[in-house]
């Protein structure tokens, strides 16, 4: 509603200004909203007033008067109006509302004007607090809450404390001193709603539609005098917001129809008692009535006085119930207290008070009373409430920041203001930084070569060192928009400390920029700054730098260790806290070659390359660790001027980085070698090892493209007459259980028995091929090749030759009884080896209870060891197979039996013993059994 009627008035005011689209507060017939110029940004308040207020409610006059006497009181109202926004043209002083757009008068009939930004009027913040007693939620400390503009920012509380009072009371007294001696001029109606609280705090008066000249006065005044007997009358037809308030009015007024200065005095004690009633009401009720005022003051029971309190029901501060308010409210205008006097009185005789006071004069007060007020204002800062200190203080000391000399102390006093704020980001944004960038960044915004300007390198020194304050009070976008630039500044100053300062507060802004900012904005300066400096104290801040930059922080100091003292450290956790804030290339490219170029040897320059080399090496790799750091370390550390304990320092850093490349370096040769076996495994699993003639690929695969395509795996030689022994052999790994051909002879083994003693029957005999005759050529030559004859207990000695004789033919039979005994027999290891090279056997069990001594040599790549005849060469080529598989394919054994004794003779003949004596007959034969 109250924006369609603002944009029903065509003023200039509403053409410059944005509104917002609720009133904030009310003062008398005013509404006020709350404003910003559009050119400028700059906030204000608009109030507004509606001639249709003025309208009568319920449509009758009374029958007094008629339309005609209805429209002229309207339109004197309106007058009266405009002479109270008039007045705060005319009366300039700091406790009168400023006025910032004269009046207009819009096309309905309504009337306008700007002024400074305000909060809330009093009357609206004792409703508030009435509001707040009735609810139930009311504290002595009364708190209105009010929005900041039309774009509704976060709330802010305006606290009405003792402190607050007292400020408040005693800015009112100097605007009453202002308008009596000043002006000549009677405020005539001083009430709550006459009194403004602006965006400082700061109370103000205003309300001036009743105010003229005294008639004691001898000043000339534009204000028409003001003819008590029409303004006293209460008109029914008209608000009583546009008519003299008779609860604040002075008895000067009523009784004695004398319109002076003392009478605002009297107000102004009734307005204090309001202040501490309950409800926030004047203890004189009158309802507007003539009759009922004067009832009031003709007994002392009804007049407010010592003896009943003022007629409140809340408690008075000591000094206020016995000095002040007995000097204000008595019947004799002589008796009371000037505006003067007011001020003066013992209530506000406080150091708190007292420091308010001196801050409001400050501009006018010496330069070495203003030293030494901003060295004590510290000490006292604590006491006051933190409303006081954002809205009254902290606006006083910012303006005072043109005075040069003074911008040093009063950026302590700003600093100390922000840090004790509940909610500092607020002030600090909106007051501070439009202060700091006015002061220190020069006029175009550059950050550039300041002057040489000693006053405001102070104020910027106070600044940079409490950068964690301010990294603190902004956001991101806030601190790269306004506070780098003056860290810029910082860094291109001529004065070193300044530029040490501005260093110093890496640690702080790194984690309010981002990537981008700092690689492209901030570290070419500063490693501008290292270059190019003679200063040590710089080049050792800039190491600093070059510190925090890496990652580091001040709890990273710690060595990193070389693991060998049994301690578990996560070296990974201070950087994944810490802000890494460039990357490695950038530490290996632009600051690795900085720190190499470090002429000086001095101690302090080398502990802090020394550091920064430490955070480095959590950083980059070690093979830059090993080729570009290390070395440099080493000439560090036997600079000439180092003590022991500098020199073990570089030393520790040293072993801790080489430590770290050892490991590293060995963990990565490890995976190799892990990766290797594990290719061997896989190989070896798929039985490469025991085909070493079949083709495979680099990842242990065969690639055999004939055995690929005919669906059987093939040996790497071809066998033309054996060309079922693929397909017969089984295609498993090998059985762990069974006895391998390393295995150690059987330490129970028994002494041999007669060779001519009959075999046992745990195995079966191997029967002569039927072409025995084919094969001339084949003769044992030496011991090893001996027949093998097992003995009445089953087991043999290797080592003794024995007479043989050959075996006899027989049918092949299957003695389970004997395959399943766990007596040890080399002929049933023997038939089992047999039985893998595709001759039918009966299987057994897998595992044997004899073994066979090893060969006396390591046997060629690919082949078993030999221990003669054609039993030692199939054992070699089959291992340990199941022999489950010895039942297929009975036909094959004697071809298969022939073939395997001709490439055991071809392939090994260098294993050989010396040949034992030649023998006659079927006996020479006895090796092929």
């Amino acid at each position: 509603m109250f924006s369609s009627a603002l944009k029903s008035f065509s003023s200039n005011i509403s053409s410059n200004y944005s509104f917002s689209p609720q009133p904030i507060s009310y003062c008398g017939p005013w509404k006020i909203f709350e404003a910003k110029r559009k050119s400028s940004g700059k906030a204000a308040s608009v109030f507004v007033f509606d001639k249709k207020s003025l309208e009568p409610q319920g449509g009758g006059l009374g029958g007094r008067s008629g339309a005609a006497s209805v429209k002229a009181a309207q339109q004197e109202v309106v007058d009266r109006l405009k002479r109270e926004a008039s007045s705060l043209a005319r009366l300039r002083h700091p406790n009168i509302l400023e006025l910032v757009e004269p009046v207009e008068e819009t096309r309905n009939g309504g009337l306008m004007f700007a002024t400074e930004q305000v909060t809330a009027s009093l009357a609206a913040l004792l409703a508030d607090q009435d509001d707040q007693e009735i609810s139930g939620r009311r504290s002595r400390a009364s708190k209105y809450i009010v929005r900041e503009g039309e774009e509704g920012k976060a709330a802010k509380e305006f606290e009405l404390d003792e402190l607050e009072i007292q400020k408040g009371l005693l800015q009112i007294g100097k605007g009453l001193e202002f308008l009596h001696e000043s002006a000549g001029l009677v405020h005539a109606n001083l009430t709550p709603d006459a009194i403004i609280i602006n965006a400082k705090g700061d109370w103000k008066i205003t309300g001036m539609s009743f105010t003229g000249p005294a008639s004691d006065s001898d000043k000339a005044s534009s204000n028409p005098p003001i003819h008590l007997s029409e303004v006293l009358n209460h008109d029914p037809r008209l608000p009583q917001s546009v008519q003299i308030n008779l609860d604040y009015t002075s008895p000067d007024f009523v009784l004695d129809n004398n319109l002076t200065c003392a009478a605002d005095m009297f107000s102004l004690g009734l307005l204090i008692i309001a202040l501490y009633n309950s409800p926030h009401k004047s203890p004189v009720e009158c309802h507007a009535s003539l009759s009922a005022y004067k009832r009031t003051f003709a007994t002392s029971s009804t007049v407010p006085s010592v003896n009943n309190n003022f007629l409140a029901k809340g408690k008075f501060p000591h000094n206020l119930a016995s000095d002040l308010l007995p000097k204000l409210i008595t019947r004799r205008p002589a008796q009371r207290l000037t505006a003067k006097t007011f001020q003066e009185a013992q209530y506000f005789d406080n150091i708190l008070v007292s420091t308010i006071r001196f801050l409001d004069a400050l501009p006018a007060k010496s330069v070495s009373e203003k030293n030494q007020f901003m060295k004590g204002l510290p000490r006292i800062m604590p006491q006051f409430p933190g409303s006081v200190m954002e809205r009254k203080i902290l606006p006083a000391l910012l303006e005072e920041m043109k005075d040069r000399d003074l911008l040093a102390a009063i950026m302590q006093n700003v600093f100390a203001i922000v840090k004790a704020s509940s909610d500092r980001k607020r002030p600090f944004i909106d007051k501070v930084i439009p202060k700091l960038r006015e002061v220190f960044i020069p006029t175009g915004g550059k950050a550039g070569a300041p002057d040489k300007d000693p006053s405001k390198e102070a104020g910027l020194m106070v600044v940079l060192e409490n950068m964690q304050t301010v990294a603190d009070s902004t956001s991101g976008k806030e601190f790269r928009d306004d506070i780098l630039p003056i860290i810029a500044v910082g860094l291109s100053s001529t004065t070193h400390a300044v530029i040490d300062a501005s260093l110093a507060t890496l640690p702080f802004i790194t984690p309010k920029l981002d990537y981008t900012t700092i690689k492209n904005e901030l570290f070419p300066v500063i490693a501008g700054v290292f270059a190019h400096t003679n200063s040590l104290a710089i080049k050792i801040q800039g190491l600093e730098a070059f510190y925090t930059l890496c990652g580091g922080t001040e709890d990273m100091d710690a060595p990193i260790g070389d693991g060998l003292d049994g301690s578990i450290v996560n070296h990974d956790e201070n950087r994944t806290n810490s802000s890494a804030v460039l990357d490695k290339f950038t530490i290996q490219e632009k600051i690795v070659p900085l720190m190499k170029g470090i002429k000086t040897k001095e101690p302090a320059v080398m502990m802090a390359a020394q550091k920064v080399f430490r955070q480095v090496g959590k950083v980059v790799d070690t093979d830059f660790l090993a080729t570009d750091i290390l070395p440099v370390l080493w000439s560090f550390a036997l600079g000439p001027l180092l003590d022991l304990q500098q020199f073990q320092t570089f030393m520790t850093l040293i072993k801790s980085l080489s430590a770290r490349i050892e490991r590293e370096h060995s963990r990565k040769l490890q995976e190799l070698s892990s990766s290797n076996s594990s290719a061997t495994l896989r190989t070896a699993r798929t039985g490469g090892a025991l085909k070493p003639n079949v083709a495979t690929s680099a990842n242990g695969e065969e690639v055999d493209f004939e055995s690929l395509v005919s669906g059987r795996k093939q040996n790497g030689t071809p066998d033309i007459i054996n060309d079922w022994d693929g397909a017969a052999r089984p295609n498993n790994p090998p059985s762990m259980n069974g006895v391998s051909s390393w295995s150690s002879p059987s330490t129970n083994q028994q002494p041999a028995m007669n060779t001519l003693r009959p075999q046992a029957t745990n195995h079966r005999s191997v029967t002569p091929d039927q072409s025995l005759n084919a094969f001339t050529s084949l003769t044992p030559s030496n011991a090893f090749n001996a027949p093998l004859q097992p003995s009445r207990s089953g087991s043999f000695t290797a080592n003794q030759p024995m007479p043989a004789r050959p075996a006899q033919p027989q049918q092949s039979t299957v003695d389970w009884s004997s395959a399943l005994s766990p007596t040890a027999n080399i002929w049933a290891q023997n038939s089992a080896n047999s039985s893998a090279g595709n001759s039918p056997m009966v299987a057994r069990t897998a595992s044997s209870s004899f073994t066979i001594a090893p060969p006396p040599k390591s046997p060629p790549i690919g082949s078993g060891p030999n221990y003669g005849g054609l039993n030692g060469a199939m054992a070699n080529r089959q291992g340990m197979s199941n022999m489950a598989q010895s039942v297929s394919q009975p036909m094959a054994q004697p071809m298969a039996q022939s073939m395997a004794q001709r490439q055991q003779m071809s392939l090994q003949p260098q294993q050989r013993p010396p040949q034992q004596q030649q023998r006659s007959g079927l006996d020479k034969y006895e090796s092929l059994l």
